[in-house]
């Protein structure tokens, strides 16, 4: 992306240069992480909701029982049981393709109600983790996966080591887990659920310090007010999607089925 600079052109003094590089440099990266955890705290709310909506305590309200004994109402049917679950289940990834393609000719504001839209999305379909898992594992998980994701972008942002190598290798780690993922719809394979499950974690955990110091570097003191907001959308993003991935690898682990 051509505007995606990260030089810096101002003549002034080194010292003043630096100062003012690090005071919008972490103005910048606040900016990320707010949007990345605004973008969570929807996509929470939305899964809660849905889960809430689409299941009941009552029977005569009730239009579908899950093996597990959760009742279904006819919205938690449609969502979860019906044909429309493959609407839910890919509404989120033609979100952030949109996204993705379309943020460079897009206004902050616009990019960021898409970006709001699709972690809904991403709540949306995720619901169908609380039908799976009991809620305290659930919980025990995100914060487990809060604290290694807060080590890890630490990491990433001080860190001196170029990790441009490591992420090369990550990015191809994370094509051979769909691979592997789309084999095992066919195979059902609990050795090879479990390896990807594992496999995945570490890749996403990497990914999570590499998209940071990619996103740090990002920062250029010179770009404008339009062009700096499209640039912490798309490094929320990448941050939001790093996180949600972890936290599903790692639900697999640490997720007492119901």
């Amino acid at each position: 992306m051509s505007d995606f600079r990260n030089y810096q052109t101002r003549a002034v003094p080194v010292g003043h240069a630096d100062a003012s590089i690090d005071a919008g440099l972490r103005a910048y990266m606040i900016q990320v992480y707010n949007l990345m955890g605004l973008g969570l705290l929807i996509t929470g709310l939305a899964a809660i909701g849905t889960v809430m909506l689409a299941t009941t305590s009552d029977p005569a309200a009730a239009v579908a029982t899950l093996p597990n004994g959760e009742m279904l109402t006819s919205f938690g049917y449609a969502v979860f049981a019906s044909p429309l679950r493959w609407v839910v289940i890919l509404a989120p990834l033609a979100a952030v393709f949109f996204l993705s393609f379309r943020v460079q000719s897009m206004s902050v504001s616009a990019a960021q109600t898409t970006f709001w839209v699709y972690a809904a999305l991403v709540g949306l379909s995720l619901s169908s983790i609380f039908l799976v898992y009991t809620t305290a594992s659930i919980s025990q998980t995100f914060f487990a996966t809060a604290a290694a994701f807060g080590a890890l972008s630490l990491y990433g942002y001080t860190t001196r080591r170029d990790l441009t190598a490591m992420g090369s290798f990550l990015i191809m780690g994370v094509f051979g887990l769909i691979i592997a993922m789309v084999i095992n719809i066919f195979l059902q394979s609990s050795a090879l659920s479990f390896a990807v499950s594992a496999i995945g974690v570490l890749v996403f955990a990497g990914l999570t310090a590499y998209d940071t110091q990619k996103i740090k570097e990002m920062y250029y003191e010179g770009d404008d007010t339009l062009v700096a907001g499209r640039k912490a959308i798309m490094g929320a993003l990448r941050l939001y999607l790093d996180f949600i991935n972890m936290f599903m690898f790692l639900l697999q682990f640490m997720g007492d089925r119901r």
